[in-house]
């Protein structure tokens, strides 16, 4: 029954004050502020509708696409919204589209790499959407590999122009959104070639398109490169295909930024290469900026598979009827808890990191104008590693509810446990988690790229090994280490320490919980090193000890979570009782990581077999305090139902008249009798398939 809220009595439990947790979840009041009115904003606009799209063809779906793009540019006109407000419209409208790729990388592209007369010269145009860009690096050929790129930008000195050419069809530019059929230009990443010789990879501008007519200009091939996985989901995106044959463009549109008063590289008239002692992995800023996003969004997209899951299992009643009593409810069961509890408390911790995360961006932004580049290596390692591990993890999340890069392994290891927990929260749900009108098939089909753009996880882990190494190479040399390293500074007696839990409450205590975290990083990534030491070819014993060092890799982004998270509550954190509950939540996310990962703490002996069981004790009694608790932190994210677009975590918990509903809209449905059952049907009942035309 409408205006009923079946999930009042849970909210009733809640032991914390829910709206203040909201304005923690959202970063500040003036955050909340916004991200609320806008998000009702979308959710109030029949445009903005999307319930429809997993059953729309692909030219249907993409030309929906094209005006709701359109449309939320047009609203961002009329009601003056501000870039902050702007980017919570698209956020909120919730489709991939080529506005993604055009704000979130061609923008930032310009305005990271370019110098002061290319941002003049072409963000005015950006910014009205006069011109529509995307961002072509990879290639069909090479992805995670960026100095294996084909594609050649030569210098011609007589004409003052670079020559764009794709020499292979492996150089083919494959997979960037918004080129397959809108971008009119391109960030187009080319190996630079002057007088013969080749200066690695550099970025160009390039227009791709008429702005009169939108044809292909002479030389370029360029095209959609076809459906991908899913009903609906990333195929609104126009991921393209692009070949150049001899395309000239001007030399002023190769991107040569300045840093401080530093032109980091130049081609002069007469065809000379220029170029400082800025670090060569300043020319990557924008995948920096871009895998730092990712890990937001990771929170955002487990949040919602969370969300889903959570609701839902309060909803559903299965077995334990007593005296023709009600069923109990499934999130009672403790294997349900087992299974969603960790999940909903890695959507804080992302949150909590990815909020680090920005400002540890902003902080080597601002170093790397005044020339000081000594925190990039560290910040490389930090982006690359999270996004590797959140979107990982996130992926796996949605399904149970029913290079330079900044930060390299955290980026990379947070990237995978999201896949991992979309999928968890789809079978959370049971078979209705199957069903499109879940949210949850959707969701993964969207979100599960992540795992591969911007740095194939593994990939990016293994960057995170190297940075790891070389901080274990420099332990003996007097040069401490820094940042989410500094704990390695005191690897002596992180090597040797002892555990001192005793008793399960003991696993409490923040302190126990970061040394057993520390003591595991350190000692997996020295055991590296030494193995590595055994090999007269470093890059042979690289090779070969490769799955131990992504295995160190993950430790170590493991711990900035739960560090990041613990420093979180350090922190003054208003509301009566949120500081609690988010402290139950961390408690929960590192013992949780603690007892999946019970092989790596044993078999470097952080803790004893004792120990790990008193650790999987304590955490049985956390889910004992989640459990009040569930419904109101998932409503702490503050999602409208448009946003979260699942019956099954419809905030009123009016599932099972709104699933029946919404089975009935299916177009199969539209007719009581099939179309084909005369033709195919009727001839096999009749037993008249000699006659019948198949």
């Amino acid at each position: 029954m409408d205006g009923v809220d079946y999930l009042a009595d849970e909210r009733s439990k809640a032991q914390f004050d829910v709206d203040e947790l909201k304005i923690v979840w959202a970063g500040s009041p003036h955050a909340f502020e916004v991200s609320d009115r806008i998000s009702r904003l979308v959710a109030s606009d029949p445009a903005f509708r999307k319930d429809n799209r997993p059953m729309l063809g692909r030219k249907e779906l993409f030309k929906n696409t094209l005006r709701k793009a359109t449309y939320a540019w047009k609203r961002i006109i009329e009601l003056r919204l501000n870039e902050e407000e702007a980017s919570k419209l698209r956020f909120y409208v919730d489709e991939p589209a080529f506005t993604d790729l055009h704000w979130g990388m061609f923008v930032p592209a310009i305005k990271g790499q370019g110098t002061d007369e290319q941002q003049q010269k072409w963000l005015p145009l950006a910014y009205k959407m006069q011109i529509i860009g995307c961002y072509a690096q990879t290639e069909l050929g090479h992805g995670s590999n960026v100095q294996g790129l084909e594609t050649t930008a030569t210098f011609d000195p007589q004409t003052d122009e670079f020559i764009i050419h794709s020499p292979t069809l492996t150089s083919s530019k494959w997979w960037p959104g918004g080129l397959g059929k809108i971008s009119t230009h391109g960030v187009v990443y080319a190996r630079l070639i002057t007088d013969g010789q080749d200066h690695g990879v550099h970025g160009f501008i390039v227009q791709l398109r008429s702005l009169d007519d939108h044809s292909p200009l002479p030389g370029i091939t360029v095209g959609d490169i076809g459906m991908k996985f899913g009903n609906g989901a990333y195929n609104t995106m126009d991921n393209g295909v692009l070949r150049f044959d001899h395309v000239r463009i001007p030399r002023d549109q190769m991107l040569m930024r300045f840093v401080g008063k530093e032109l980091v590289f130049q081609v002069t008239r007469d065809g000379k290469v220029k170029q400082s002692n800025v670090p060569r992995q300043l020319v990557y800023g924008t995948m920096v900026f871009v895998r730092q996003t990712i890990v937001a969004d990771a929170s955002c997209a487990i949040s919602r598979a969370v969300c889903i899951a959570t609701r839902y299992s309060a909803v559903r009643r299965q077995f334990g009827s007593q005296n023709g009593g009600a069923e109990t409810q499934v999130i009672d069961y403790k294997t349900q808890q087992n299974r969603l509890f960790p999940l909903l408390a890695s959507a804080y911790a992302f949150r909590f990191v990815g909020e680090w995360l920005k400002w540890l961006y902003t902080d080597v932004t601002q170093r790397l104008q005044a020339n000081d580049f000594s925190t990039l290596p560290e910040a490389h390692a930090c982006t690359a590693g999270l996004k590797s591990l959140t979107t990982s993890a996130t992926a796996a999340a949605l399904s149970s509810a029913a290079t330079f890069s900044f930060g390299i392994f955290s980026y990379t290891c947070l990237h995978h446990i999201l896949k991992d927990a979309i999928e968890e929260c789809r079978k959370l749900c049971g078979g209705h988690g199957y069903l499109c009108t879940s949210g949850l098939p959707e969701l993964f089909a969207v979100y599960v790229p992540a795992c591969t753009y911007e740095g194939d996880n593994i990939v990016l882990l293994l960057q995170v090994a190297r940075f790891l190494m070389k901080t274990v190479s420099q332990l003996g040399s007097g040069k401490k280490p820094v940042g989410t390293t500094a704990y390695m500074g005191r690897a002596e007696h992180l090597l040797q320490c002892q555990c001192d839990v005793q008793r399960a409450e003991d696993w409490l205590k923040p302190s126990a919980i970061l040394e057993a975290f520390e003591a595991r990083a350190t000692r997996m990534s020295v055991a590296c090193a030494r193995n590595l030491s055994k090999f007269k070819n470093q890059e042979e014993g690289f090779l070969e000890l490769q799955a131990d060092l992504v295995e160190a890799a993950v430790a170590h982004c493991q711990l900035i979570v739960v560090s990041k998270f613990i420093e979180k509550l350090q922190q003054d954190i208003p509301g009566n009782g949120v500081k609690q509950v988010l402290g139950v939540l961390c408690n929960v996310y590192a013992l949780n990581i603690l007892h999946k990962h019970l092989g790596d703490f044993l078999s470097t002996g952080c803790i004893t077999p004792k120990q790990g069981s008193l650790a999987s004790e304590q955490l049985r009694s956390l889910y004992s305090q989640v459990r009040p608790n569930a419904i109101a932190l998932v409503d702490a994210f503050n999602y409208t139902d448009h946003y979260l677009g699942s019956v099954l975590g419809r905030y009123d918990g009016n599932v099972y008249p709104k699933l029946y509903e919404e089975a009935w809209k299916d177009p199969l449905n539209d007719t009581v009798v099939p179309d084909g059952y005369h033709e195919y049907i009727r001839p096999l009942l009749k037993q008249q398939l000699r006659t019948a035309r198949l």
